[in-house]
């Protein structure tokens, strides 16, 4: 009988940082050599990934799914198959750690109800590098993902996170797309109170990393351009 392969969780980089050796550990550099299939996001990006962490196969040789919010539920069903036979298969984010505010989790459930070992490996993770970063309370905290887009909605959901940083001392975590950032602080700091901490996270492991926790009346006071860069937020005290 042929013993099944692995699902490998592979980290990636959180953008251009330049050296991937600065962030990425180089046990990934010999795994990815033995790996001939993987579940990627975005196949543009995981071949340019795989060629800079240096990636010895031709990446003709390889097979890439897609797992996107375009893809078939019924077709994931079927990307673990390899393993069934004995081959490795890696999963692979568009940033950071798979299944962390990303649609690899639904691969990892499916592993697991086949009965498949999940080998999740180290790199970085930019919700916990920023709540690492912050300050604030590391050992009572919720990641919210994204806030509703209805303006409305938006702040009575950060008044409710807020309720919840003084009620349970409960670090709240957020994120927003990049390019919607700007609306995003001007509601956190008019619905919040002058006390309250905000820690903003841009550009976590890149040359242009910025981290910073400040009061909410501090925060009015100088407001950074963050605009179109990924970043983490997080309500504390």
């Amino acid at each position: 009988m042929t013993e099944k392969g692995k699902l490998y969780l592979i980290p990636t980089t959180l953008g251009d940082t330049g050296e991937v050796a600065d962030v990425i550990p180089m046990k990934i550099n010999e795994l990815i050599n033995l790996i001939d299939e993987y579940i990627v996001e975005n196949e543009k990006t995981a071949r340019h990934y795989l060629k800079k962490i240096g990636i010895k196969k031709s990446l003709n040789d390889i097979i890439l799914h897609p797992l996107n919010h375009h893809t078939d539920g019924k077709t994931i069903l079927n990307y673990l198959d390899a393993i069934e036979s004995g081959k490795n298969i890696g999963l692979i984010s568009e940033a950071g750690c798979p299944a962390i505010a990303d649609p690899g989790e639904s691969i990892v459930r499916l592993a697991h109800k086949k009965n498949i070992q999940v080998i999740p490996l180290v790199g970085p993770s930019s919700i916990l590098l920023a709540l690492m970063s912050s300050g604030m309370n590391g050992q009572n905290f919720t990641f919210n993902g994204y806030l509703p887009k209805e303006r409305g909605e938006r702040i009575s959901k950060i008044k409710e996170l807020e309720r919840l940083v003084n009620q349970k001392n409960q670090t709240q975590l957020f994120i927003e797309t990049p390019y919607r950032n700007m609306h995003l602080i001007e509601d956190v700091l008019s619905s919040c109170d002058s006390n309250t901490l905000l820690c903003i996270a841009c550009d976590l492991t890149l040359p242009s990393e910025y981290i910073k926790t400040k009061s909410i009346a501090a925060w009015k006071k100088n407001i950074p351009d963050i605009a179109k860069r990924p970043a983490i937020f997080i309500l504390g005290k």
